[in-house]
């Protein structure tokens, strides 16, 4: 099966909620920073999902919402056009959280918790992330002249701590990065870059559930990430499989950053670290085992320390599926 990257911006704001843009200009402004897709999530309603203009040349449009509550806002994605999802719940009440969620998967949606350290009232995330899908781990600048900040280097720092644990518990939760764009200009920075088998709602959704996927600052920046070992490959979100413990050679490449860093993690935290120097592709090699390395995943930082890309995890394991 056939499969290919997409550019998408799952956290979207429109005139219909706080935004200060029209349907027909976030589309606009989706086509100029070079997004296939975007996700409609305004406040607490389904207002925009029959707004946005259709047709050749227009980005796919996700239906969905932002579910803001006293205590923490989520992303549904996937929703039925027009349905709305009941907002009405806090900390306190876990159960409406779980029929919230659950209400969004019979759609066939994705729960993001979003933006887990937003630094005003009911932005910090206080729920627990059992039963959501994903984690927004970088939020857009918003009002800040900042794409990277310092709530989204706590969410990555929560995240990354979690991610050990998860995988050998074999629930770990994927990394997202969306705009939350609320004013001109701000549309895709940043956007998750998935690999799916097509561009439409459910192929997208399924590979942002599985991890195929990494986040970048802008379209400018493109990146590759396997690993290979024992004459087998993986990708992003996928499994490699190397028996006895064969070496395993992790490879980067990174190209629309001039300058920076790479750091590659796994459970042991940073992992391997490679200077960028001058502009074109950088390619980034380390050598690591199944036995050593339970996962790899990559960041790359600029010049200034800002991230610019980073991706979900490579799994590696000495056991054959």
């Amino acid at each position: 099966m056939t499969r290919a990257w997409y550019r998408g911006d799952c956290h979207v704001h429109s005139h219909h909620s706080d935004g200060e843009l029209s349907p027909a200009r976030l589309a606009a402004e989706a086509r100029a920073a070079g997004l296939h897709f975007l996700a409609t999530t305004d406040h607490n309603t389904a207002a925009a999902h029959g707004a946005w203009p259709t047709g050749p040349g227009n980005p796919l449009v996700i239906p969905g919402a932002e579910v803001t509550t006293r205590t923490g806002h989520w992303l549904a994605l996937g929703l039925a056009p027009g349905r709305v999802i009941d907002w009405h719940h806090d900390v306190r009440d876990g159960a409406a959280l779980h029929r919230a969620l659950a209400r969004v998967r019979r759609d066939g949606g994705l729960c993001v918790a979003a933006h887990p350290h937003a630094p005003y009232p009911s932005g910090t995330f206080q729920y627990p992330y059992d039963g959501f899908d994903a984690v927004e781990v970088w939020n857009g600048a918003w009002t800040s002249d900042l794409p990277w900040q310092a709530d989204n280097e706590a969410a990555l720092a929560e995240w990354g701590r979690a991610l050990a644990a998860g995988i050998h518990a074999g629930r770990w939760r994927p990394a997202m990065g969306n705009s939350d764009a609320h004013l001109a200009g701000q549309l895709g920075t940043p956007h998750t870059v998935v690999r799916a088998t097509g561009p439409d709602p459910g192929a997208l959704l399924a590979a942002l559930r599985a991890g195929h996927s990494w986040i970048a600052a802008s379209a400018g920046i493109d990146l590759s990430f396997t690993a290979h070992a024992a004459g087998r490959t993986a990708g992003i979100g996928e499994r490699l499989a190397a028996p006895g413990g064969p070496p395993c050679t992790v490879r980067l490449t990174v190209r629309g950053v001039d300058g920076g860093t790479v750091t590659l993690h796994d459970e042991r935290g940073p992992a391997h670290r490679a200077t960028l120097r001058g502009a074109g592709a950088h390619t980034v090699e380390w050598g690591t085992s199944a036995g050593a390395s339970g996962f790899v995943r990559a960041e790359v930082r600029d010049a200034d320390g800002r991230m610019a890309a980073l991706t979900n995890p490579v799994l590696l394991t000495g056991r054959v599926p």
